[in-house]
């Protein structure tokens, strides 16, 4: 699949027409047909629906539409990007972060960074924390936001802040009665949901641990691959799902309680690579310093 074929079939998706798309790429109509009957072989499926006039996309062509959209557009943003580095017009800081530190600390740590940096170009990678390890030692990214201590000794790693633990509930559920801080215990023998599925270790066994550790004894475990889908079960009544307390503000539809324990928490962790002494990471460092509490 070459990206020169995505972007033929988005003219063809957004046209609706294979002339015009034709047109609007500066080809001849035959080898644009011949470049998306071949990306259909490819997948093995239709994409279009070509005996309807105006053409149309099939469920499957619009699924496919939407990720080609997405991929390039970030194609864009990368070229851009690389020619304002090349043109020594912009820095770059690439920052991974797992989906619940938007929740915390990260949103505040951008606006600072752009403030006492304003030539800096930061980029952002969502990476589970064992991702982000392997990304740091590649040079993919700078810094990484996550929540699960690991060993390895070329990747630093310093604890920001241990965040407390909230239960999401159903809301007709009867722990849903009341909003103080629940006991753990009060979720033996519910469904617990955790997330996310693979790859691990990661916030999933975190919670296992936690849960363990109380002498919890879930009736059933069940992994999903992220928290809007973990939280999507719950408000269908399918389970209890534990998430950091900064991401309780994800959802209106379901009822959240902090749990009451000390020893139910979620660390919140930076890790950089050891000995980096570079000036955006120190900046971004030396920022952090009272964001959480």
């Amino acid at each position: 699949m070459e990206l020169r074929q995505l972007r033929y079939f988005v003219a063809v998706a957004r046209e609706r027409n294979f002339t015009r798309a034709a047109e609007q790429l500066n080809i001849a109509q035959p080898p644009l047909s011949r470049q998306i009957q071949q990306l259909e072989d490819e997948l093995g499926v239709l994409l279009i629906k070509r005996d309807s006039r105006p053409i149309s996309l099939t469920d499957a062509g619009r699924v496919f539409y939407e990720q080609a959209i997405q991929i390039l557009g970030r194609v864009e943003q990368m070229q851009a990007a690389t020619r304002r580095v090349g043109l020594q017009q912009r820095s770059v800081l690439s920052i991974g972060y797992v989906a619940s530190s938007l929740y915390g600390g990260l949103p505040l740590l951008l606006r600072k960074l752009r403030q006492a940096a304003p030539e800096l170009d930061v980029q952002l990678l969502e990476l589970i924390t064992v991702q982000q390890v392997d990304a740091l030692k590649e040079g993919r990214i700078d810094i990484g936001f996550g929540r699960v201590p690991h060993s390895d000794p070329a990747v630093a790693g310093l604890v920001l802040h241990e965040e407390p633990l909230a239960v999401a509930v159903h809301t007709a559920s009867l722990m849903a009665r009341d909003t103080t801080p629940m006991p753990i215990g009060r979720i033996t023998g519910q469904r617990l949901i955790v997330y996310p599925k693979e790859p691990r270790p990661s916030f999933a066994d975190e919670v296992l641990n936690v849960v363990h550790g109380h002498g919890v004894q879930p009736a059933e475990v069940l992994e999903v691959r992220e928290i809007q889908t973990a939280l999507g079960l719950v408000a269908a009544e399918f389970g209890v799902c534990l998430i950091p307390a900064s991401a309780r503000q994800l959802r209106q539809d379901v009822h959240f309680r902090l749990i009451d324990s000390d020893r139910a928490v979620s660390p919140v962790i930076v890790n950089y690579r050891a000995n980096d002494t570079s000036k955006y990471v120190e900046l971004a460092k030396s920022l952090l310093t009272g964001l959480y509490p």
